[in-house]
């Protein structure tokens, strides 16, 4: 290990990474702990992150990119991000964090299970060095759950209607979760629909999913609809697999929607 290096741990708001910034705590005494704040994240995230900082006792230094969302989203002409186009990671995340570290010699800590089959890393600056001690200690979700509960600060409230951390309006997220976003936060979901724009002379949509515009998502058939298809899923999924917690049987459900991977950096 370089002595020289910097030791810094990227926090998401999500449970992995909190894991890993809680077990390494006492391990590493220099560690920094920084979150890219987007100043577009769910009030749960701030509030979880608050609670960790706490019981870390270090500051978590929060990262704010030069120029925001909007900024970017107008320099992109209009084109909302998406799985094709990720420009809110590059210039949100990203860019943050490695002007943070500048050109010092960096171990990146990162919280990806030695249950997991990926790889994924924010950075390719020859300066970044990832590790990744869930891997090398062979810690598995289930480990995580007994570090998170341990310490007292548990899941994320969020994780009761949302299965990861990322910005209010995230375009990975899934139909249920929208429907949650309005259910919990009509007014972030009133938000995030003024940012989608239909063209209907030309037919041209700038919407967050390719299928419907949030505003169709919204109308109540549509919202009992997607509702009751979850409300089943979890049913189903639960008698499948009955020992599993509920959010590893919400997380599965979700999941089933599509196979699209997010962004590790938002996600872990």
């Amino acid at each position: 290990m370089d002595n020289k290096a910097r030791h810094i741990l990227s926090l998401s708001g999500g449970k992995d990474s909190t894991a890993l910034a809680i077990l390494m705590r006492d391990r590493v005494r220099d560690m920094e702990y920084v979150f890219c704040d987007t100043q577009k994240e769910l009030p749960e995230t701030y509030d979880y992150l608050d609670r960790l900082q706490a019981y870390l006792g270090k500051p978590i230094v929060r990262l704010n990119a030069q120029r925001g969302f909007d900024h970017w989203l107008q320099i992109y002409g209009g084109y909302l991000p998406s799985s094709r186009m990720r420009w809110c990671t590059k210039m949100l995340k990203i860019k943050p964090f490695e002007e943070f570290v500048g050109n010092d010699s960096v171990l990146s800590y990162i919280g990806i299970r030695a249950d997991e089959n990926r790889e994924g890393y924010i950075s390719t600056k020859p300066n970044i060095k990832a590790v990744y001690p869930f891997k090398e200690m062979g810690i598995v979700e289930a480990d995580v759950m007994k570090i998170l509960e341990g310490s007292g600060l548990g899941l994320p409230k969020y994780y009761e209607w949302r299965t990861r951390s990322g910005c209010y309006f995230c375009f990975f997220q899934r139909k249920a979760e929208w429907a949650g976003l309005l259910e919990r936060h009509p007014e972030l979901f009133e938000k995030a629909k003024q940012y989608e724009k239909i063209d209907e002379s030309s037919g041209i949509r700038y919407t967050w999913s390719q299928t419907e515009s949030l505003g169709e998502l919204a109308k109540p058939e549509r919202l009992q609809e997607i509702k009751q298809k979850h409300d089943r899923a979890l049913k189903s999924e639960t008698q499948a697999s009955p020992g599993q917690k509920l959010y590893q049987i919400f997380g599965t459900v979700l999941d089933d929607e599509d196979d699209q991977e997010p962004c590790l950096i938002c996600q872990l």
